[in-house]
């Protein structure tokens, strides 16, 4: 049975509003938007509200933060890939802090490793993982290090080549993961702080054939990871061994019980009691308990639009980006069961790609 506080014997104070930072694509990538928006948040309702766009640049689909300066960073998903550096200013403005090349095509994840001196993206046509140094200002400096994956998969249009999509750093230091759908497979790398080149760490890991890993989500307890297969609709479990990262595998389950799916992003509640994932194509959100070997299904709720392409959860609150009907959708998440509940209003926003919450540094 779940643990429940004590009613408190005062009114709790009002909340103050918080911030989200959300990416898109821009026209150059077939998309509708213009650039990163800041939105508003109430914590106690959810409810959204846009402050504009504050920064205009080129399909900036993934944002990430750096781990202790108020610096935030885009990739810049077009053929010839970029990276772009902004520091915030003010309530939510963005400075730009630089800009540079990934080397590659389409780059659509980007993470700071711990200690902030480097950022790590994934090319995802090219197959190819870039390492960009970065200043003791969180300014983007030289890229340092350029690294193309080789091989395929079963699927013949997919998995052609290799279609690097993720790189997870360890947050306590280690192995940094990098996923590739196009070879099903995750590579681990070790990251030389003096020079910023990646060294292979041993055999990758293989994932199911035909699986097309896509994002892989750490539990916060730091030894269980989550393998999301965009190409088959399944939720991978591993162990964790230690900082170098090996990963066994622990069981396989199916992201959805509908037909169509395919899958985006994959994340752990910071309790890590509930796994989620973002099914697009049934435009749907599953939920997961964490409490056995592998995540046992609960409940899965309709997005409240089209293709969610990444969602974030913030507080008591989901928040989902619905790519293709072009708003953000917000749901209150039961704090017993994990299952998010009816959603609230809608904030329409053009080809909304990526949920970044502000972070207090």
């Amino acid at each position: 049975m779940a643990f429940l506080p004590p009613p408190p014997s005062h009114p709790p104070p009002p909340s103050h509003p918080e911030h989200l930072y959300i990416g898109c694509y821009t026209p150059e990538s077939g998309g509708e938007g213009t650039g990163i928006t800041a939105v508003r948040r109430d914590p106690a309702t959810g409810r959204l509200d846009s402050l504009g766009v504050v920064a205009r640049t080129p399909s900036p689909s993934f944002l990430t933060w750096h781990p202790t300066l108020p610096v935030l960073y885009a990739v810049n998903e077009l053929e010839e890939g970029g990276v772009s550096a902004w520091a915030v200013e003010g309530e939510t403005d963005l400075r730009p802090l630089g800009q540079g090349s990934t080397g590659g095509a389409h780059p659509c994840h980007l993470a700071v490793v711990p200690g902030g001196h480097y950022l790590v993206s994934a090319n995802y046509t090219s197959g190819s993982v870039a390492v960009h140094r970065l200043g003791d200002d969180g300014a983007l400096g030289e890229r340092t290090d350029l690294l193309a994956h080789e091989g395929a998969g079963p699927n013949p249009e997919r998995q052609e080549r290799a279609h690097a999509h993720m790189a997870s750093p360890n947050p306590g230091g280690g192995a940094i993961l990098a996923v590739d759908l196009g070879t099903d497979s995750v590579y681990r790398y070790d990251l030389e702080d003096a020079t910023g080149r990646l060294v292979a760490l041993g055999p990758r890991t293989h994932a199911h054939a035909g699986s097309g890993p896509r994002h892989l989500a750490r539990h916060p307890d730091g030894k269980r990871a989550y393998l999301v297969g965009e190409l088959d609709a399944t939720v991978t479990a591993y162990d964790i061994d230690g900082p170098a990262g090996v990963l066994h595998e622990r069981g396989r389950v199916a992201t959805t019980r509908l037909t169509g799916a395919q899958p985006s992003e994959i994340s752990v509640g910071v309790d890590g009691r509930f796994l989620y994932v973002a099914n697009r194509g049934t435009d749907t959100v599953s939920v997961f308990a964490l409490d056995g070997d592998t995540p046992a299904y609960l409940a899965e709720i309709p997005t409240g639009g089209r293709w969610p392409r990444h969602f974030a959860l913030v507080g008591e609150h989901l928040y989902v980006a619905n790519e293709r009907s072009h708003a953000v959708v917000g749901f209150h998440l039961d704090p017993d069961s994990g299952v998010p509940q009816e959603p609230g209003r809608a904030l329409e926003l053009p080809s909304p790609t990526c949920v970044l919450p502000a972070k207090s540094l």
